[in-house]
């Protein structure tokens, strides 16, 4: 189990909101861009940006930059930073285990940022 996972209520909340599902669920397909994503959900752009800010605060969308080959600088895309989310029930406490599918540039990124 992840010893940063996010509490139980935080997944709960950010699972039960329709636009942070299709944001995990769209770019569960391929990396995307806010612009696309606002495009893809029945929300605004400020909506769009709350929801990708809190779901990488709970660590499970993962912000990559991506050279734009028509803009000629770069562009930011999101990914999920999970493969499976557990609820487990063990010894009176209700606690989340997280399962990542992390790239390993993705891995190596982290343990640089943690240092």
């Amino acid at each position: 189990m992840s010893e940063d996972a996010p509490a139980v209520e935080t997944v709960a909340e950010l699972l039960a909101d329709e636009t942070a599902r299709t944001i995990l669920t769209e770019t569960s397909q391929q990396p995307m861009s806010a612009t696309s994503l606002k495009e893809r959900c029945a929300a605004s752009g400020p909506t769009i940006y709350r929801r990708l800010e809190r779901l990488r605060e709970a660590d499970l969308l993962v912000e990559r930059t991506r050279p734009d080959p028509e803009g000629g600088h770069h562009r930011t895309v999101y990914a999920p930073n999970l493969d499976r989310v557990t609820v487990v029930l063990a010894d009176g406490d209700l606690t989340v285990r997280i399962d990542r599918d992390e790239r390993m540039a993705d891995r190596f990124t982290r343990l640089v940022e943690g240092i």
